[in-house]
């Protein structure tokens, strides 16, 4: 009885390694090394793929399909010379062996020779008959030069030949993505759409690509379709549980991020926007429990533990809130808008000199928000350190000029720190810049506010715009 191909093969690969169980060698023809040199290779079992070369080029030393794979196998193990070596050797014999252009365009591309890579793999284009395998590679190439154009339209060359290549599909949204081509994305996805009106993925990208500009109810409508056709498709209910969130309709956003918990392993993600959603709607007991869910999932999720410091601060749960805070910063202590949360929560627990430190640790990391410096400096002046506040707001001036905000309460430490001259000079900017918030000076300096000095400096100015 004649055996399958496939059952060839397998009986092959048992022959092999039943050999390797025992001293005795067997013969075994090129093309059954081919194939278990192969296998091995696809399974990443690189020692026994080696074996299988070694058994091979002793038995068919001149088999250059076999040499191929040496060269394939220097690749994967960086040893590029030793396999331009011995393809430039292959060349010289047979020339008109796509394999050996492809093997070529590796290494090429290995050495960041992607120009070159290219003109081999174009070489192999026209001796090939598997073209789709060859534009593929061309276009990861010129995705390696960002030549996004090139790039596209090799990928739309994969996909003509299949399409349910959809690898090639999103290589092409993504390549006029990086080119900002949003309206030529979705003409082209509508296109296809039209040819391949059952294509889940294509509808899905459809609906990302109107939702970054946009517009929300076509990009529902095209997740809708992405479900219909698929309706196990878990990132089409994700994406569309963004769009519900961002028209403000939360309760079918959680429909739709719950659907993704039951279709797989839950998700962090939908998890926080379940959580998020509900906060939306005014049920903190069942946003705090899905955020904590998620965390739990994932301990590493540091967004989670931030959601969970911010819900405690809005409700005056404060040590349960700089807990969560902490953690978040333990998991990613470079992210500034965690400390200066961490700074906020620390000053709502009058904890300040712990907050005074995570601001400067927000304003060290690149936080250079107004709100930043001005709670800071606020800060500052309540724990009586007025030359350390008139620092900070000195350096955040140049930051934010003519920001009344900042020189009212330079006018104000200048005042406190008994210097009428320099108070006199940011007083009148500020009432230049914007009177009504000389509020402020009400607020936090309320013995200036009081003074006489104030009264001349504000009828002074008055008497100035008549």
């Amino acid at each position: 009885m004649l055996l399958s191909q496939e059952e060839d093969d397998h009986f092959s690969l048992l022959k092999f390694e039943s050999m390797l169980k025992t001293n005795k060698v067997l013969f075994f023809d090129s093309s059954e090394f081919e194939n278990i040199i192969h296998y091995y290779l696809e399974e990443g079992k690189i020692n026994l793929a080696k074996k299988a070369l070694k058994l091979g080029l002793t038995q068919h030393p001149t088999s250059v399909d076999l040499r191929l794979f040496q060269v394939e196998i220097y690749v994967f193990e960086e040893k590029l010379e030793l396999a331009e070596r011995l393809i430039d050797e292959l060349q010289s014999i047979e020339n008109f062996n796509e394999e050996i252009h492809i093997q070529k365009a590796n290494i090429l591309s290995k050495k960041g020779c992607h120009e070159e890579a290219v003109n081999e793999l174009k070489t192999a284009l026209e001796m090939t008959e598997d073209e789709a395998d060859i534009y593929e590679m061309l276009g990861m190439e010129y995705l390696f030069v960002e030549n996004f154009e090139e790039a596209k339209n090799c990928f739309e060359k994969c996909l003509e030949i299949d399409p349910e290549d959809f690898p090639a599909l999103y290589n092409i949204v993504y390549c006029f993505e990086f080119l900002e081509k949003t309206e030529d994305a979705i003409l082209f996805l509508n296109g296809f759409i039209e040819r391949n009106p059952y294509s889940e993925i294509a509808w899905h990208e459809l609906g990302r690509q109107y939702a970054s500009i946009g517009m929300l109810h076509e990009a529902i409508r095209a997740y809708d379709f992405a479900n219909l056709i698929d309706e196990n498709f878990t990132g089409a209910y994700l994406e569309k549980g963004k769009v519900l969130e961002k028209l403000k309709r939360y309760r079918e956003a959680i429909q739709n991020y719950k659907i993704t918990l039951t279709l797989d392993d839950p998700s962090s993600f939908a998890l926080l926007s379940i959580g998020r959603c509900y906060e939306k709607i005014n049920k903190p007991k069942l946003a705090v429990r899905h955020y904590k869910e998620a965390v739990h999932i994932d301990p590493l999720l540091d967004k989670g533990w931030k959601s969970i410091a911010v819900f405690y601060l809005k409700y005056k749960n404060y040590p349960k809130a700089l807990e969560a805070i902490q953690k978040a910063i333990n998991l990613d202590g470079e992210n500034s808008f965690y400390w200066k949360l961490s700074a906020r929560i620390h000053t709502f627990s009058v904890q300040y000199e712990q907050a005074i430190e995570a601001y400067a640790k927000a304003i060290s990391l690149g936080n250079y928000k107004l709100s930043t410096w001005l709670e800071l400096a606020d800060l500052l002046l309540l724990v009586n350190e007025s030359e350390f506040a008139l620092e900070q707001l000195l350096l955040a001036e140049p930051l934010f000029p003519n920001k009344s905000k900042i020189t009212y309460r330079l006018a104000g430490l200048y005042f406190m720190l008994k210097n009428e001259d320099k108070a006199e000079f940011y007083l009148l900017q500020s009432l230049a810049l914007n009177q009504s918030n000389i509020t402020i000076i009400q607020t936090l300096f309320p013995d200036f506010f009081k003074s006489l000095k104030l009264s001349q400096i504000l009828n002074d100015f008055k008497n100035s715009l008549l």
